[in-house]
């Protein structure tokens, strides 16, 4: 042990920190220093605000801050619709599936606009595209990076309807799911928005979305063979028990109308998926 920590020894006296130091007088008049001749006094010393104590900070208020929680993923979400036809004032989220060129943004879009409650549309190639450097592009072969960056994008939109939901607006959500990898399709869905979601499917013909996938631009335009493989997969959605609407003869306008209908008899009774 050091000999000056023992029991009994003195302890190490430290000497008084010096004065402060006067600063030079300034000269006659100078700022802040009196009269010519006075003493300069040392400036006070600054006066710090106290510091919050955190863990005693009062809950805040979700009507100061906006926010709502989450409600739980096992909570319904579509309340009963309004008598006169149509989903009314329903607070519902709709998941529109369908094959490249099926029309599904559009029309997700133009039903979303036309509702008389607060709608989103939430567009699933339109969150995968947020990602700018680094962008795994199908197009340029399938891989793990674009099968991950798939699966992120539909938990984002899964939250972004969920906090919707939870703030009163309902929402649509368009995807390409397949019905034959239910895990990541309507599973995955389900798990990330709830058992009230609804799923319809828009399957208007392949002559149809070949005609349309043509006049796409950018990587959302994908070869002849890609379109009729994905239309081809999507037919298995027959059987299946949810909806389908087959818009080869509709405008945007008409199916949107013929998917309101839908969806009003979907919420009275409930596809077993």
């Amino acid at each position: 042990m050091h000999p000056t920590l023992q029991s009994g020894a003195p302890r190490p006296q430290h000497p008084s920190p010096p004065p402060h130091a006067a600063p030079p007088a300034p000269g006659p008049g100078g700022p802040g220093w009196g009269t010519p001749g006075s003493v300069p006094q040392p400036p006070a010393a600054p006066q710090h605000p106290t510091v919050p104590n955190h863990s005693a900070r009062a809950p805040l208020r979700a009507d100061l801050t906006g926010h709502v929680p989450l409600p739980p993923v096992g909570a319904p979400v579509a309340p009963p619709v309004e008598h006169g036809g149509g989903t009314g004032a329903a607070t519902l989220a709709v998941l529109l599936i369908g094959p490249a060129g099926a029309g599904k943004t559009t029309v997700a879009r133009h039903w979303a606009q036309r509702r008389r409650v607060p709608t989103a549309h939430i567009s699933l190639d339109d969150v995968r595209e947020w990602v700018c450097s680094g962008f795994a592009d199908p197009q340029s072969g399938w891989n793990e990076n674009s099968e991950a960056q798939y699966r992120l994008a539909r938990r984002t939109c899964g939250f972004a309807a969920r906090n919707f939901l939870a703030n009163g607006i309902s929402c649509i959500v368009d995807d390409a799911v397949f019905p034959d990898r239910p895990v990541v399709g309507l599973g995955g869905w389900k798990r990330h928005v709830g058992p009230g979601l609804l799923p319809v499917v828009l399957l208007p013909g392949l002559e149809i979305v070949l005609e349309r996938n043509a006049e796409r631009s950018g990587n959302r335009r994908l070869s002849d063979e890609e379109v009729a493989a994905i239309h081809g997969r999507m037919a298995g959605w027959y059987g299946s028990g949810l909806p389908i609407i087959d818009n080869s003869t509709y405008d945007v306008e008409t199916t949107a109308r013929v998917l309101d209908d839908v969806l009003a008899r979907a919420i009275a009774s409930p596809p077993a998926w």
